[in-house]
């Protein structure tokens, strides 16, 4: 959730730059060849997961965390969760390489402190406790309670995979960008089903596999939402930005303003408290939530993190195969474009598919066909991508393990287990 910083200086934007910066901005088009991962963890104790950890016991492990060398940037959500950002890489395997260097790193620095990362989507034994006060999470937590708890639960007890991929071509095809945004919004649903790995909040069954996904659902009226499926990306994107309510303005001094119900587009228009600038339309696209955001390249926030020091790998690995190689890309699309007629015209993730997806994973009948398609021709893809023969054993054992007996990652928990990264 990082952000820029205080930008409220600047010229006024009119409605017409608005919607050329967001063009221009959030989809930048080119030949595929770059690939980055957000890792999101919960941390907790070594030995005791399932109790809290002390404020200051995490404030003095992350402060020792800061001095590492590290390639991805290090920042830290409201919670307390960790998270490490990759540099954009040339291939699959430089991320991977340079991501798992990083963790490596961070891991060692905080068993020194009897801490550990716990790769789940959702804590499953700690109610949100929000560590970082600062204006921005001081004003999205005065936001997001005006919709109930979910807000909260997101903001200091959630943690995903994010998969970073370019936008693609400006041409038709399997790696066209309008054919890119259409496959992530349908497969996007096979991943929340394929990857569900938090069926618990406080201490016992949600009744989700993706407890995570369901709060998503429920966040806010539009802010966690997918642009309208029926018009063009850019400007289907302009128009959802600029029509979602701003969750703060930004201030100098004191609490950050939290208005109700003015939406970006009114607040261009009526100028006050002050008029907006570039740096506040950027600082407002970070504060929208949807399941695919486009930031120049395409975002893909939907997948619960994973259990284990290496199971992120895994759902990088199938995502870029089947958005990269051609051949992938174009049999993932054909095979998922009928679930359009399940996904129905409400935006993801309120429609029936998404909704399936995160409540009973590929135990859904239609999403698993589509997932033993996908993760079939994603190992096919692998070698071509130059993916290691670890990372294609371990693609293969996922797939074996839950994608074709129809399970999920959520499968496996239990509350008595003390699951983290080990």
């Amino acid at each position: 959730m990082a952000a820029p910083g205080f930008g409220g200086s600047g010229p006024p934007l009119t409605e017409d730059d608005a919607e050329d910066l967001l063009r221009c901005i959030c989809f930048k088009t080119g030949p595929p060849r770059t690939v980055g991962v957000e890792l999101e963890w919960l941390v907790h104790d070594q030995h005791l997961p399932h109790l809290p950890v002390a404020a200051t016991r995490l404030d003095r492990a992350f402060a020792g965390l800061r001095t590492l060398p590290l390639a991805s940037a290090l920042t830290f959500e409201p919670g307390g969760q960790l998270e490490l950002s990759s540099p954009p890489a040339a291939s699959l395997m430089e991320c991977i390489d340079s991501t798992s260097a990083d963790l490596a790193a961070v891991r060692t620095a905080l068993a020194g402190s009897g801490l550990a990362l716990t790769g789940l989507g959702h804590d499953p034994w700690l109610p949100p406790r929000r560590l970082l006060l600062e204006p921005r999470y001081d004003a999205m937590e005065a936001c997001l309670d005006r919709t109930g708890p979910a807000g909260r639960s997101m903001m200091c007890s959630s943690a995903s995979v994010q998969v970073c991929l370019d936008a693609g071509f400006e041409v038709p095809g399997p790696l066209g960008l309008g054919r890119r945004w259409q496959l992530a919004h349908l497969l996007g649903a096979v991943l929340v089903g394929a990857f569900a790995n938090s069926p618990s909040g406080a201490g016992r069954p949600t009744g989700w596999k993706s407890t995570r996904q369901a709060l998503w659902a429920e966040l806010d009226p539009r802010r966690a939402l997918a642009p309208s499926p029926d018009a063009p990306p850019r400007e289907a994107w302009a128009t959802h930005v600029l029509d979602t309510p701003v969750m703060c303005i930004r201030a100098q001094e004191g609490p950050w303003p939290v208005p109700e119900r003015l939406t970006f587009r009114e607040w261009i228009r009526s100028g006050a408290p002050r008029p907006p600038s570039r740096a506040d339309l950027e600082y407002h696209i970070t504060t929208l939530f949807p399941p695919v955001r486009p930031r120049g390249h395409l975002e893909l926030r939907m997948i619960d993190a994973q259990s284990g020091e290496d199971g992120w790998r895994v759902p990088l690995a199938v995502t870029m195969a089947l958005f990269d190689d051609p051949e992938a890309a174009e049999t993932a699309y054909r095979t998922v474009k009928p679930l359009a007629e399940t996904a129905g015209p409400l935006p993801a993730p309120r429609n029936p598919l998404w909704q399936d997806a995160a409540r009973f994973g590929l135990a859904e009948p239609e999403l698993h066909s589509a997932a033993v398609t996908c993760f079939a021709v994603a190992l096919d893809a692998l070698p071509r991508l130059g993916a290691s023969t670890a990372v294609q054993d371990a693609v293969a054992a996922f797939h074996d393990r839950y994608v074709l007996p129809g399970r999920c990652p959520a499968d496996d928990f239990t509350l008595l287990s003390k699951e983290t990264s080990s």
